[in-house]
């Protein structure tokens, strides 16, 4: 039998929509035994998290076309440390958007290229629509259909690890 393996998955939200695609991302991987599920914000994520864990869910809203600027942070502590230590390791994004959301994700998929870790998943991305400042700001509800697809993103993910096939 494999020795237990993590799944770190790291978020930053501000309206909540972000928070409820991690959580249903948590609790997909959670089902999975021999899968230990850590559900850290940005902001309290280390080097340490991300050398202690076998794979990644990133998950972040796309602000001004771009990765939050709090995610971005986590991502700079955290990459010279982690340089050429993680290297092949699976990962999937989850992004929650106004818009597309696309660049959000050629963000962290260019920072994954850089640490050598492996895109496991296409990314997911739900589309709020949200345009005007009082959309913008108002709290997120996901649809449960979307949620689904988080959770078995996360339960694809960690199913991976487990078997040893990432």
């Amino acid at each position: 039998m494999n020795p237990q393996k993590t799944l770190l998955v790291v978020y930053h939200t501000m309206t909540g929509g972000t928070a409820q695609m991690a959580q249903a991302a948590v609790e997909g991987a959670r089902d999975e035994p021999g899968v230990q599920v850590r559900l850290l914000r940005a902001t309290e994520a280390g080097p340490d998290d991300v050398l202690g864990a076998d794979g990644y869910i990133f998950a972040t809203p796309e602000n001004l076309a771009a990765i939050a600027g709090l995610m971005k942070d986590f991502f700079d502590r955290c990459y010279y440390p982690a340089l050429d230590r993680i290297n092949g390791r699976p990962y999937a994004v989850l992004v929650c958007a106004g818009s597309d959301g696309q660049n959000a994700v050629r963000q962290i998929d260019r920072i994954a290229t850089g640490w050598r870790l492996r895109s496991v998943a296409p990314a997911f991305i739900v589309c709020t629509h949200a345009q005007t400042p009082e959309a913008i700001l108002r709290p997120k509800q996901i649809g449960q259909e979307d949620l689904v697809q988080c959770r078995e993103l996360g339960a694809a993910l960690a199913a991976g690890m487990a078997l040893g096939v990432y």
